[in-house]
């Protein structure tokens, strides 16, 4: 082959090649042009959940902004375990982990860290009622019984906090399998323990629920999480960053942040509104013409109607629930929109009772195979309020363990407090993943027994 001849081979081939790597290449660009991101994340309260069969989480919203503001749709790839996510990404199961990673070393990891980048630290739980002392500094704690999980990073730092402290700190173990650290918070509510520690973000975000607790004190170093992408898709990750500086200053993301880890969650009777009083005798509210009228129209007792709309409003028309359910009868605006409401008809007390009497109708329709009436109806607020999806998953459990699918208390009810654990939420029977049942367990017991004292004051 003549000098001229291997030049011109040479060219073709590192002409090929290169023509191939672009090929290859899937960065942001290639992205877009698929109109799809793939989103590795966890199954968590504050990552990603599915609540009134919707999909939320602190995380999930975030990013589903920089989606939507580049035309994009989710693919949303939930990962078994946290150690999992970094591998998924990887092997290019997804193109971004929306998930806080800890920020190891930066230089030698084998991903790009960008987008949501937040600094955290555990903190102490501790109750807060007014005969309570809050605990300000560690030395504090000197004495003091701390409850966490065997075999946790809580447990780590503890014991590494114990001896910075010279000892004296009195480590105690939650065994059991069915405990989570949020089953922990919730127990220093209630005063079965007095101290647990958590992360800072799962903390406050408990405090939203239990508001008698105190989240204040930092027990460890601050440990900077982030997103991540790979190394091989430099231009996802700048995307990813020029977003995220805009999107922390806007005013919708001190909204979001408030929404999650600020504003109280489930009912709560010392928030209720004006409109909860009751007025004359045989009256329960300023809109029983509207219960009476749609509880006769689509079959459901008018009490029932106004005992949901008590849970979700107090009777407030305007109110509106952390997760955006609205009006009177706390309505979704994905549900209400198949209900046919559309712009401010959610807040308008006749149109919202109508649409909440035809859904609860519905939704007591799904479990026409039970026979026992009042089971029927606790299915379906179960449902109303946690989302049919997850009501489906605790009665598929309650089947395969041997429970009763077609009874509430001590049966399904169990399997609904039992998917906020990974063993029931990630067996092959669930769909719907993750849920943190006790709020819903509480809405049908009051529900139910708010509906018996409506009927025996309003005959």
């Amino acid at each position: 082959m003549s000098k001229f001849g291997r030049i011109l081979f040479i060219f073709t081939v590192a002409l090929l090649s290169c023509k191939r790597s672009q090929e290859a290449a899937y960065d942001f660009p290639q992205i877009v042009a698929k109109d799809t991101l793939r989103v590795i994340t966890l199954n968590t309260s504050t990552s990603y959940f599915i609540y009134r069969d919707q999909e939320m989480g602190y995380h999930y919203e975030m990013i589903k902004r920089f989606a939507d503001e580049h035309g994009l749709e989710l693919k949303i790839v939930v990962a078994q375990n946290s150690s999992a996510l970094t591998r998924m990404l990887r092997d290019n199961i997804g193109d971004v982990v929306a998930y806080g990673v800890p920020v190891e070393n930066a230089r030698k990891d084998p991903v790009l860290y960008c987008g949501l980048s937040e600094i955290s630290h555990q903190v102490l739980v501790q109750r807060a009622e007014p005969n309570d002392t809050i605990l300000q500094d560690v030395t504090e704690l000197i004495g003091k019984d701390v409850y966490v999980l065997r075999d946790s990073k809580y447990e780590q730092r503890m014991n590494n906090l114990n001896q910075e402290l010279g000892g004296g700190l009195r480590l105690k173990y939650a065994d059991k399998d069915t405990l989570v650290v949020e089953d922990l918070i919730r127990m220093v509510s209630g005063g079965d323990i007095k101290y647990t520690v958590a992360d800072e973000h799962v903390a406050r975000l408990n405090h939203t629920y239990f508001r008698n607790i105190n989240v204040d004190l930092k027990v460890s170093f601050d440990q900077r999480t982030s997103w991540v992408v790979r190394k091989d898709t430099p231009v996802l990750a700048d995307s990813l960053n020029a977003w995220f500086s805009r999107a922390n200053r806007a005013p919708h993301y001190l909204r979001l942040t408030k929404r999650y880890f600020e504003e109280a969650k489930g009912f709560h009777s010392d928030n209720q509104s004006t409109f909860a009083t009751m007025f004359a005798p045989g009256q329960i509210s300023p809109w029983d013409k509207y219960f009476k009228q749609y509880g006769k129209q689509f079959g459901v007792d008018w009490r029932l109607l106004a005992s949901v709309s008590y849970h979700e409003s107090t009777f407030d028309p305007d109110g509106q629930s952390w997760a955006g359910a609205g009006g009177l009868m706390g309505l979704m605006p994905a549900t209400a929109a198949v209900l046919g409401l559309t712009g401010n008809d959610i807040f308008v007390p006749e149109t919202n009772i109508k649409a909440g009497a035809e859904y609860l109708k519905k939704l007591i329709g799904m479990f026409s195979s039970i026979e026992n009436e009042t089971e029927r109806i606790k299915m379906a607020l179960a449902s109303y309020n946690g989302g049919i999806g997850h009501i489906a998953d605790a009665r598929a459990l309650a089947e395969k363990y041997e429970a009763d699918k077609n009874v509430w208390e001590g049966n399904v009810e169990k399997y609904v407090l039992l998917k906020r654990l990974e063993q029931y939420y990630k067996d092959p029977v669930c769909k719907a993943g993750y849920f943190r049942g006790d709020e819903t367990a509480e809405y049908v017991r009051d529900v139910i027994s708010r509906w018996q004292a409506y009927k025996e004051k309003v005959k």
